[in-house]
């Protein structure tokens, strides 16, 4: 266990009197789970997930301890920014903490995990290290009592099992999705850019029945209200999972570990994840030509698909041109680059570390270099890690297979030094 564990966490971390604790003492105290607890003490939202946290904790640890093993660990990875605030909030709790000169190591834990927001919780297993679930504050309210731990990831076809609806009250069986593939469209009508993509979507599904293909779409509701869900539901030619049965929406929002909205998650037939981001596939193939939208290993960077630069660090290569020739070849070139790394994270159950794209000459990319502060020149090989405010530039008069692949060595093995954005 302390391998895995240590790769992910570091040598040690913090208890709350201030003493070291060595990742691999976990193993001795029967820790089988440990909860990485992003978050900051200064966050109204934090404070009270921490006491709810808290006192879960407390109730389970209590219960474990009582049999013998201490199963469940949380660790809290902070974003304070000042050590005396970090000092004062890791002794108000009962868990350990990632030491808070760990900087690095805090940052490629949000990269890693794909935070986005806090307060966050995600389990991951002790002896692998890899995602148990991704939702952990989903798990505290839905199981106060800790009985189904430890809370692993069940197949969609047994989380979604139930009646679901169609808006004219038809109610179908669930396995009525057997065979085709399916989006899980986490949506509300509060939420403006929800009602846009939907009327995207509503297209979009009708082009892809209408060439014959299997495909259905379950609509899981984060509306405030049954009036709500309803009058947004009408609009929807799809299924529904019931509003009233709140247990099954929010375990499907635990399977998938949905931190935002709107979010489209599409399956195959079997029920595997094809892509988590059905919403820039959409928009960016308003006509369904590359349904199922299996991801491709580098991406040409659209306003639509600009917002995954703020999921973790990117690779982008800067052409200079509006010819469509030139992204062409630049995508060929780096693309052997980001298929090995994709297949070897992949190997791991693990996503990759590094999104790929490649940007030519437009307003959406004028206003990147800008924002980021890059340099005119062209090409131009950078990762963007918009999380930590970095950037990483190589400005070189020719970029080669060699040169990429070097550079994305170098930044995995911790070896760039990052410039701020």
């Amino acid at each position: 266990m302390a391998g895995a564990l240590a790769e992910v966490l570091g040598e040690v971390l913090v208890a709350p009197d201030g003493e070291e604790v060595a990742v691999a003492a976990l193993a001795s105290r029967g820790v089988s789970l440990v909860g990485l607890y992003f978050g900051c003490s200064l966050s109204g939202p934090c404070a009270q997930v921490g006491a709810s946290l808290a006192a879960f904790y407390g109730r389970f640890r209590g219960e474990a301890a009582g049999a013998g093993a201490q199963r469940l660990e949380i660790v809290f990875v902070s974003a304070e920014q000042e050590q005396q605030q970090w000092q004062e909030a890791v002794r108000a709790m009962p868990w350990l903490a990632l030491p808070f000169a760990d900087k690095r190591r805090k940052l490629k834990l949000w990269n890693k995990y794909r935070v986005s927001n806090i307060p966050s919780l995600i389990f991951i297993d002790a002896s692998t290290g890899k995602v148990v679930c991704r939702n952990g504050l989903l798990v505290i309210r839905d199981d106060p009592e800790g009985l189904e731990f430890p809370w692993g990831p069940k197949p969609f076809s047994e989380v979604v099992a139930g009646p679901l609806l169609r808006n004219n009250g038809q109610s179908l069986d669930s396995t009525t999705l057997e065979g085709s593939h399916v989006g899980v469209y986490f949506s509300a009508h509060w939420c403006p850019p929800c009602r846009s993509l939907t009327r995207v979507l509503v297209e979009s599904y009708r082009k892809i029945k209408e060439a014959g293909q299997k495909f259905e779409i379950v609509f899981v509701s984060a509306d405030r209200s049954e009036d709500s869900f309803k009058q947004y539901f009408s609009e929807m030619p799809w299924l529904a999972v019931p509003y009233a049965d709140e247990a099954r929406r929010s375990r499907l929002n635990r399977l998938y570990g949905i931190q935002g909205i709107p979010t489209l998650i599409v399956l195959d037939a079997k029920g595997d994840v094809i892509t988590r981001q059905g919403r820039v596939e959409v928009l960016n193939d308003t006509e369904c030509r590359e349904f199922p939208w299996h991801p491709k290993p580098v991406l040409e960077l659209t306003d639509s698909n600009a917002v995954q630069l703020n999921e973790g660090p990117c690779l982008v290569l800067f052409v200079d041109s509006e010819d469509d020739g030139e992204s062409e070849a630049a995508k060929q070139l780096i693309q052997p680059i980001a298929e090995k790394i994709i297949a070897k994270y992949k190997a791991k159950d693990e996503e990759a570390p590094l999104l790929f794209f490649v940007a030519g000459e437009d307003d959406m990319t004028d206003s990147l270099r800008d924002y980021t502060n890059l340099p005119e020149a062209a090409p131009l090989l950078t990762i963007l890690d918009m999380s930590a405010r970095a950037k990483y530039v190589m400005d070189v008069e020719e970029i080669t297979p060699e040169i990429v692949e070097a550079f994305v060595s170098d930044f995995l093995a911790d070896k760039l030094k990052p410039e701020p954005i």
